[in-house]
């Protein structure tokens, strides 16, 4: 009952919150009196789900949220396996941090204008969202698996404990919150550089697309609900993924 309660009160604060920033947001916007320069949320609400009634909206949300999805799971699977080998092998990860580095430190808008060159723009936003995702994973995998102490594993030596189980009890418990971190943080930055490339690239069908058509023709309504769509979708997003690991690791930590 206890724990109950306090989501409660914090889905009532959470409400409480976005409340207070609309209300800032509607304030704003009369302030200025000119929805060419900053919509009112009520406008761009409005304009939102005159959208989701057009089929091209639905369209484009399922085109881009494929993308981003492919460009998250390769950095995920990847990150993951080389964060593995970088622990076993120091020789790999002394070669690997100087490209982490680099893909951290270059800005997003480079790596977008380069990759154009050699990838279409349909493929563009997955290669950008796996570039960005992947040093996330794998830095945050690394430090976890460095992380474990050593006394689990001299534990595990000396009853004898089998791979699985020592993979399933020992490294996945302790992996856990490491990994729901990464994915937290890179799911967002993922979102965030998938939409920058499909502006740049333009590809067909796609909400980066009708993103630079708002701010060609001045669309402000248009250009905040799509906004409001990728905010939507990255929220969901990350939700979805967070409740699968949780149910993953769980079953893989019961089940014997």
């Amino acid at each position: 009952m206890k724990i109950s309660t306090m989501f409660k009160k914090i889905s009532k604060y959470n409400i409480l919150a976005i409340f207070f920033w609309l209300g800032l947001w509607q304030l704003l916007s009369m302030k200025l009196g000119q929805e060419i320069l900053l919509v009112s949320p009520v406008s761009a609400i409005k304009r939102l789900l005159e959208l989701s009634q057009e089929s091209f909206f639905w369209i484009s949300i399922k085109n881009s949220f494929i993308r981003v999805s492919m460009g998250f799971l390769l950095g995920l699977i990847l990150g993951s396996i080389f964060a593995v080998i970088a622990t076993v092998k120091n020789s790999f990860r002394i070669l690997l941090e100087p490209l982490m580095q680099t893909i951290q430190a270059v800005p997003v808008v480079s790596f977008i204008i380069l990759c154009l060159i050699w990838v279409s723009s349909e493929n563009l936003s997955v290669l950008i969202s796996f570039m960005m995702c992947l040093p996330i994973i794998y830095r945050n995998i690394l430090i976890g698996i460095r992380g474990i102490p050593k006394e689990l594993e001299e534990m595990a030596k000396v009853f004898r404990v089998k791979k699985i189980k020592k993979i399933r009890y020992i490294y996945l418990s302790e992996l856990s919150p490491y990994i729901k971190s990464a994915c937290n943080i890179a799911i967002g930055l993922c979102w965030k550089s998938g939409m920058a490339a499909e502006v740049i690239a333009m590809p067909r069908n796609s909400i980066g697309e009708n993103l630079y058509q708002s701010k060609v023709y001045l669309n402000t309504a248009d250009l905040f609900a799509w906004t409001i769509t990728v905010v939507i979708l990255s929220i969901l997003f990350k939700t979805v993924v967070i409740k699968l690991l949780d149910k993953l690791l769980n079953r893989l930590e019961i089940s014997s």
